[in-house]
């Protein structure tokens, strides 16, 4: 699903984990069509259930084609350590995966980092709330980023917000919605779960690298397809 602002044909791709709910508060500020909730403060699922988050469909984005198109990326690494630190940490969400708490896969609700990402498919698999915040970028964005008139990084969220004030003519307040409360940096993991995410992540740099360095090193394969070039 395309995240569209009709009364400024401004089309946007939502990547989970990269800002997507800070950039969702803000297109609100802008979109007339926004039904806010009557009588209870906006929170961060007022954002998700007013602009659903899906993977992306060609036939769907070919409809806003002439909209301004745009899509925030993020460091793939900064990235899935997110996932950890607020989807497993902060919110404790493999406390609601049915298929661990009815023994279905033998994986524990509260793991350490070095045992959630050495076995990260094992929870990708188990757990759908996981599984979405940790799939690649391109399913979200596409397999071609050139398709997009503006692609910002996380860090220019600020920028991102002058620009939308600038274009639809309305105050914009930017506010980070979903923070991690415990901070995770590669120096804190083992050996082996470096290892582990650098093949796991050896694909997405690949895709992301007019972006973002791998923290790893060369990359050896891309995810997909099609250019990477960015757009301003």
């Amino acid at each position: 699903m395309v995240i569209a602002v009709k009364a400024h044909r401004i089309a946007y791709m939502a990547l989970p984990k990269a800002g997507c709910s800070t950039v969702k508060a803000a297109l609100a500020q802008v979109d007339p069509d926004a039904t806010l909730p009557e009588n209870a403060r906006p929170d961060v699922m007022t954002w998700h259930r007013l602009y659903p988050t899906m993977r992306f469909r060609p036939h769907r984005w070919q409809a806003y084609d002439g909209w301004w198109r745009f899509c925030v990326v993020r460091d793939p690494l900064r990235r899935l350590l997110s996932v950890y630190t607020n989807r497993v940490v902060g919110l404790r969400e493999l406390h609601n995966c049915r298929n661990i708490r009815r023994g279905r896969v033998d994986l524990p609700m509260d793991p350490d980092p070095d045992f959630f990402f050495q076995n990260l498919r094992g929870y990708i698999d188990a757990a759908s709330a996981i599984k979405h915040h940790a799939l690649p970028a391109w399913l979200f964005l596409g397999p071609d980023l050139g398709r997009y008139d503006r692609i910002y990084r996380t860090s220019e969220l600020a920028r991102f917000g002058e620009e939308l004030a600038e274009r639809t003519g309305a105050p914009v307040t930017i506010a980070r919605e979903n923070p991690s409360g415990m901070r995770l940096s590669l120096d804190d993991l083992a050996p082996a779960t470096r290892t582990a995410l650098r093949d796991h992540l050896d694909a997405e740099y690949g895709y992301l690298a007019e972006f973002y360095e791998n923290p790893f090193g060369p990359r050896q394969h891309r995810a997909c397809t099609g250019p990477t070039r960015r757009v301003s």
